[in-house]
């Protein structure tokens, strides 16, 4: 008759760590995951608390942003606050000059950058990777220095005062774009680019019927990224943009900050409504915009 004894390897098992049971592995496993999202719902308050913020201070009376201490919620909602910045400033004009500048620079950075990142990642030339590398290495120019040369570039052509400063060098291609497009088309399956060079198509017709299909999610990537940063240049109108009309919603929003910065009920409401249009854009291509960012990271 044999009798069981209490070894450390009956208790703890072979690899030196004690013996859980599936009910306390479960346990243990709930747990984590309770708690990762109660620090992700607390962190996610804690960013939402300055939009919580802006909302309630746009819906706010004049007397009311004066009480100590401030409201947590407005006594009565003033939403003809909306209305009033509406027509504080030509915000239709400047709206539809901002909406003109990055519909376009979307557009050219789309174009651009998945041309020059098909030819870095499924077309075999000699010397493509060096020529990458030197792509790259213009990332780390700094800004001012190319400030001046650019100005006086488009001086020459004649372009200031015009949306041309602002559209085409979107078109021109940007290495970080190219950089996040190429590392995610290296992992399309090569396979089905030969397929469709063996049946005759051509780079350009496997570029847009092949590669650009499966490529969406990295494309929505750089279509927000472009669109946020045409959307909120500040810089760019400031130096090439002269005429009133042609000016765009940041500076817009700057110039009625200089003369209502005591409003802020109304400088909140304006924000609000700069803010609303990057908001949607983001929630709609989230999906994609996730993926693109994730699978692009790594091949």
């Amino acid at each position: 008759m044999t009798t069981q004894t209490d070894t450390p390897g009956a208790r703890y098992g072979g690899t030196g760590g004690p013996v859980m049971s599936a009910r306390e592995r479960t346990a243990r496993t709930l747990g984590d995951r309770i708690g990762v999202r109660v620090f992700l719902v607390a962190m996610s308050l804690l960013f939402l608390l300055p939009i919580y913020w802006m909302i309630i201070t746009s819906l706010k009376s004049n007397e009311e942003l004066g009480i100590t201490p401030a409201t947590l919620f407005p006594k009565v909602l003033h939403w003809g606050n909306y209305i009033e910045a509406f027509r504080a400033f030509p915000f239709a004009t400047y709206f539809g000059n901002s909406l003109l500048i990055t519909v376009l620079s979307v557009i050219g950075s789309i174009i651009s950058n998945l041309i020059v990142a098909y030819g870095f990642s499924c077309i075999d030339w000699r010397g493509r990777d060096k020529v990458f590398y030197v792509v790259l290495a213009t990332l780390f120019i700094p800004f001012p220095i190319a400030l001046i040369p650019t100005f006086d570039l488009f001086a020459w052509l004649h372009w200031i005062n015009t949306l041309l400063p602002l559209v085409v060098p979107n078109f021109l291609g940007s290495a970080f774009f190219i950089f996040l497009l190429r590392q995610f088309l290296l992992q399309i399956p090569r396979e089905h680019l030969d397929a469709a060079r063996i049946d005759g198509a051509s780079e350009a017709r496997i570029l847009w019927q092949v590669v650009f299909p499966m490529a969406r999610p990295a494309v929505a990537a750089v279509a927000i990224f472009t669109a946020v940063g045409a959307w909120n240049d500040f810089l760019g109108p400031l130096l090439y943009l002269q005429d009133e009309a042609k000016q765009t919603l940041a500076i817009g929003i700057q110039a009625f900050r200089s003369t209502h910065d005591v409003q802020f009920n109304l400088l909140m409401a304006a924000s609000l409504m700069i803010l609303a249009p990057l908001v949607i854009l983001f929630f709609a291509a989230q999906k994609y915009f996730i993926r693109g960012i994730t699978l692009g990271s790594f091949k």
